[in-house]
């Protein structure tokens, strides 16, 4: 009997987003898991890193382990339509089972069964009726998996349009969108780091060394310079 593992693959599209959601999700269902991360932007599986690892140790593994890849939605195994398509039959065919949590209409059981539960033939004329029947439902099958993918990516090329409509609406009504070329801006960290510089370097009002005030401010040396270079120059 193989052993059975459980992978849960779980994606975000920038660092802004929150990830353990889906953790959270996948491991309420299958506590067991194999959590895998991964932060990526694009539509393509060709740049993910954690997804291209796990592909390949999937199919080292699927000859003796039972293995079940679980995905909080379809659009986290790929956002292309055709893609997805293609990698899930591929992963099927290998004997991978895959769980969509937002779409287990989809699931790769409900796929099986859609096979395996066949009319059965009679061995009379009726047979040709049967065949079609059973073609239809296996086809049917096939159709709910495409229109998932192409659902999902239709979502995210209409939210890639809405935030550019968006965007253009907002610079017509006369709003400055992002950073106005040409201003410097000052986060909180630069203003605590020059702070420290000012009270503890010995060419401003302290005793201490270039290096003990990189230590202390706890910044890169290219940062310490930087803001050494601005706060000279404020004085000037």
């Amino acid at each position: 009997m193989k052993e059975r593992i459980v992978y849960s693959y779980n994606r975000i599209s920038t660092q802004k987003q929150n990830i353990d959601r889906q953790v959270r999700n996948a491991l309420e269902v299958y506590p067991d898991a194999h959590v895998i991360k991964e932060v990526y932007t694009g539509t393509k599986t060709d740049g993910r890193k954690e997804w291209n690892k796990l592909y390949k140790l999937v199919k080292k593994e699927v000859e003796t382990k039972d293995i079940t890849i679980v995905f909080d939605s379809v659009s986290r195994m790929s956002r292309n339509a055709e893609e997805g398509y293609q990698l899930y039959e591929e992963l099927f065919n290998l004997g991978v089972s895959l769980v969509f949590l937002k779409e287990p209409h989809i699931n790769t059981d409900t796929y099986k069964a859609a096979i395996s539960n066949k009319v059965a033939m009679t061995g009379t004329n009726a047979d040709i009726l049967l065949k079609a029947i059973n073609e239809y439902l296996l086809t049917l099958a096939k159709e709910q998996i495409k229109i998932a993918f192409e659902q999902s990516e239709k979502e995210v090329t209409d939210l890639h349009k809405r935030t550019s409509e968006g965007i253009k609406t907002a610079k017509l009504n006369g709003k400055q969108i992002g950073r106005i070329k040409g201003n410097k801006y000052t986060t909180k960290k630069e203003v605590a780091a020059k702070e420290i510089i000012l009270k503890n370097s010995k060419d401003f009002n302290g005793n201490n060394t270039d290096a003990e005030v990189i230590k202390i401010a706890g910044i890169s040396r290219n940062s310490y310079y930087k803001y050494k270079a601005e706060l000279k120059e404020q004085q000037s």
